[in-house]
């Protein structure tokens, strides 16, 4: 976006926004911008990060301090480092922009990924950051028009291709939004795993939940994650986006028919 030992559940927000990242940390931890965020509202820490080592930062280059800092969640502090960094620098530039990003400052994260994406045009996670700020502002054409530049760059990219998903589901298109995410579990199988939030955009109507759970359900079908299909079928379901007719006639969970956990969830929709 199968191989896979688990697949831990997201809820409906740390789908929309990885993405896309995907927004996104240093290299290839950026949701909606590359920390998986980007995808798709942007989450902020839930904990107390670790205190960076003073001693050996000391010891590092403003570019490396920043890297440290951005990875140790400290966002404010990496932007002061990356700008002593080298200003010819476009990964500087385009790490400063996820720290802006990170602290909810769009548009000094937009300014600073295009600054980046002068220094080289040809970088399509930045192309993807940036798609994942106008998806944040919602101007959904104006996005899909940058992760198209990104997929072209880079075509086999799970992160990109995510964030893309979210923001065809964010305009309704439920379909391809569903084909880009069953693309990016192909790239990679792990590509919806483990991140406390991939996108930028969070879903604001019911039915936008309820359609990105089903869809994520039928990519969890057709991938053989029959747990993981399950459990966001239950979220459709809760959502009132699909009823239990709807799923028995889709063919797409005809791997799921026959499983105890299936069965208990159509069964337990019937019940007054």
């Amino acid at each position: 976006m199968c191989r896979i030992a688990a697949f831990r559940l997201l809820p409906p927000s740390a789908i929309f926004a990885t993405l896309a990242v995907a927004s996104q940390l240093v290299a290839q931890m950026v949701f909606a911008a590359q920390i998986p965020a980007l995808q798709i509202s942007q989450q902020a820490p839930t904990s107390v990060p670790r205190q960076p080592d003073v001693s050996q930062s000391l010891q590092l280059t403003p570019e490396d301090r920043g890297n440290m800092l951005l990875a140790e969640k400290h966002y404010q502090a990496a932007v002061e480092a990356y700008k002593k960094a080298p200003q010819n620098s476009a990964d500087v530039w385009n790490r400063m922009g996820i720290a802006y990003q990170q602290l909810f400052n769009v548009n000094e994260a937009l300014r600073c990924f295009q600054v980046s994406l002068k220094l080289n045009p040809r970088n399509g996670n930045v192309l993807n950051n940036i798609g994942t700020i106008y998806v944040s502002l919602k101007n959904y054409h104006t996005a899909e028009g940058y992760y198209r530049k990104a997929l072209k760059l880079e075509p086999h990219s799970a992160p990109i291709l995510k964030n893309y998903g979210t923001e065809l589901m964010l305009r309704g298109k439920y379909k391809q939004g569903g084909q880009m995410y069953a693309e990016a579990i192909a790239e990679d199988p792990t590509a919806f795993q483990g991140s406390s939030g991939f996108s930028i955009a969070d879903p604001t109507s019911t039915r936008d939940r309820g359609a990105m759970n089903y869809y994520m359900a039928k990519t969890c079908a057709r991938a053989g994650m029959k747990v993981a299909a399950i459990d966001y079928l239950r979220r459709a379901l809760s959502e009132g986006y699909v009823n239990p007719q709807k799923i028995i006639a889709d063919d797409e969970f005809a791997s799921l028919r026959g499983t105890p956990d299936f069965e208990k969830l159509l069964a337990a929709q019937k019940r007054p």
